[in-house]
């Protein structure tokens, strides 16, 4: 989010404080309607039974020992058996077996866990369906709750350290977004609801509860929300056009394809956009809640800027923002997604055909999509914030500087008639050819009289 500002921002006048509520308050009770009526009130509950049952369980010996041949697979095929082979008793901790020690093969093959004694892993059961009276364990995977658990404890510590009860307030809206997305968007989305109005009614009410709980109920944050939801409207608008054109199917990805084999009727081109939408939100409110933060704090510093001074000051910070935000978005995008990226380095296809390919064209267009939303944030929050800070001045009113600043002292008749003489000469002399200068008092420093 934005740079937090200690320093409380200048309160809006009545009617603009009245304009604000008037267009936020319906946008919210549009955005609760909408979440109510695309809530998944009847989503199927995951099949139980579907998964083998996991338990604890602690590694207690290893035993490692060469691979036996395979009569079916010469030795030094590609398909030979490269282990590691040998048996690992563990302990388990849970379930029918519990407290047991139990024989488990050592696990190979790619993505296997390497264990030792004394770590903690996860046991599957294997069930025999010619005889469920027998069973077998295989490990899948390490215990990973407790280094988990330490280092969200050091992530909310640093956080609360630091920021005190913004940070607080910053880990409270972090949790509702979560819960939104887990127990709104996804399951939405599962359920077979539009992705693309999904990820928008859910961003948006992300959106409302973390800026408002993270920034306050301030005209300031209100800019903010109008800032980014317009923003969000312009990034679906923009993504839709954008996927159109490429002809994206959204089967760019295997986790793409993996999911339209376990849910056949879910839309990956409506889940294309939705990963849009949800992925430029984060950002956005960056971008918007530090816009609107610049130009109060601007108009705070400088009561005398004009509405276009301050629009071209806080567009000036925009720009530099955006700029090292572009970089981010596509590194973060590039990071995500090396493995498949240095697979397709090693594809014996010319460039232009990589580039043009399912999977690097829906990451282009990802990122590309994103950066027009995050540009088009600036001028909206900018112009918006700058509308609502110089709302409450007239025309001819005094800024707060200067009604602050004491008013020039009257001097007396002859005081003055004295000045001038002592300026001018004796009568019918040449004036001197250096032009008097008097304090100015509201601004300090000398103007020519």
């Amino acid at each position: 989010m934005g740079a937090d500002h200690t320093r409380p921002a200048p309160s809006a006048p009545p009617r603009v404080r009245r304009i604000l509520v008037a267009t936020v308050v319906p946008l919210f009770v549009a955005t609760l309607i909408a979440a109510l009526v695309l809530w998944p009130w009847d989503a199927p509950d995951p099949a139980a039974g579907t998964e083998p049952p996991r338990y604890h369980g602690t590694v207690t010996r290893v035993v490692t020992e060469p691979c036996p041949p395979t009569p079916e697979v010469p030795e030094g095929s590609p398909d030979a058996p490269r282990g590691p082979c040998g048996t690992v008793t563990v302990r388990v901790e849970d379930g029918p077996d519990a407290g047991q020690q139990v024989q488990t093969p050592v696990p190979a093959g790619p993505g296997a866990p390497t264990v030792a004694v004394d770590d903690e892993i996860i046991l599957v059961e294997l069930i025999d369906p010619a005889d469920p009276t027998a069973s077998s364990y295989n490990i899948a995977e390490h215990q990973r709750g407790k280094p988990l658990v330490w280092l969200v404890a050091l992530f909310a510590a640093a956080i609360v350290a630091f920021g005190r009860w913004r940070g607080l307030a910053a880990l409270a809206g972090l949790a509702a977004s979560f819960a939104i997305l887990l127990t709104f968007v996804l399951p939405g989305i599962g359920a077979g609801s539009p992705p693309l109005l999904v990820a928008v009614v859910g961003a948006a009410l992300i959106m409302f509860v973390v800026l408002y709980l993270t920034h306050g109920v301030t005209a300031q944050t209100s800019v903010a929300v109008l800032g980014t939801l317009g923003s969000l409207v312009l990034t679906g608008v923009l993504g839709t056009i954008a996927t159109a054109a490429t002809h994206l199917t959204g089967f760019g990805s295997e986790d793409a394809t993996t999911l339209s084999m376990y849910q056949a009727d879910v839309d990956l081109h409506g889940l294309l956009l939705a990963g849009i939408i949800i992925g430029s939100l984060g950002v956005l409110d960056d971008v918007t809640v530090t816009q609107a933060a610049t130009v109060t704090e601007l108009a705070h510093a400088n009561p005398g800027l004009s509405r276009r001074q301050l629009y071209r000051a806080a567009t000036r910070v925009g720009r530099a923002h955006i700029a090292s935000t572009v970089n981010t978005i596509v590194l973060a995008y590039a990071g995500a997604s090396l493995p498949v990226l240095l697979l397709l380095t090693a594809d014996s296809r010319a460039v232009t055909q990589l580039l043009t390919s399912e999977f690097l064209a829906q990451e282009i267009v990802r990122s590309a999509v994103a950066t027009l939303g995050l540009i088009a944030a600036v001028p909206l929050t900018t112009g918006l914030a700058a509308l609502v800070t110089t709302a409450g001045r007239r025309a001819g009113e005094p800024t707060d500087r200067e009604a602050a600043a004491p008013a020039p002292t009257p001097r007396p008749a002859a005081d003055r008639s004295e000045a001038l003489e002592a300026l001018s000469g004796p009568r019918g002399d040449t004036p001197s050819a250096a032009p008097a200068r008097w304090p100015d008092q509201n601004r300090g420093t000398d103007t020519a009289w």
